[in-house]
């Protein structure tokens, strides 16, 4: 099949004249230049798109390696059975070493093992790792409300969250 189709190119080719023949070349020529251009022209663009973004995609790929540290740790810290002790400082407690004290705008207690938690303008994922601290005591979230602030990805939160009874 392919010597079949060279031999039909080769008699095409000698069955053209000089002139056509350089025409054709010529023709080639400007052709694979175009191409050529056309194709480091569009690497060019997108290398330019690509490098303009590599900033944004290193701050994101920081906070993603600092959020993993942050499960880590959470993941880490010994699940505790079921305590009896004081669940509004309990609350206070995770609130402080996960570092959202400064939103948490109020803690009551509603009975010995319920509190309302409030937080104002906190980063839903801060506010999502003082949860999960709060559920490996045993400690979960019952109902609330989540609202979304203007800054993306700050949230205002008003919840109940319930100890687990002992087993």
């Amino acid at each position: 099949m392919r010597e079949w189709l060279r031999e039909r190119l080769r008699k095409a080719w000698e069955a053209r004249s000089p002139r056509e023949r350089r025409l054709l070349l010529i023709l080639g020529v400007i052709l694979s230049v175009v191409l050529y251009l056309w194709l480091v022209s569009t690497a060019d663009r997108a290398r330019t798109r690509l490098r303009s973004s590599l900033p944004q995609l290193r701050v994101q790929a920081e906070e993603f390696e600092r959020q993993a540290a942050g499960y880590e740790r959470i993941k880490i810290t010994p699940s505790a059975s079921p305590s009896s002790g004081d669940l509004k400082a309990l609350a206070q407690t995770q609130a402080d070493a996960l570092g959202v004290s400064h939103a948490l705008n109020g803690i009551n207690a509603l009975d010995d093992d319920q509190v309302q938690v409030t937080f104002q303008a906190v980063p839903f994922a801060d506010w999502l790792k003082w949860a999960v601290a709060m559920q490996l005591q045993h400690v979960r979230f019952e109902k609330g409300r989540i609202e979304a602030l203007p800054e993306p990805g700050i949230v205002t939160v008003t919840g109940t969250f319930v100890r687990a009874a002992p087993e």
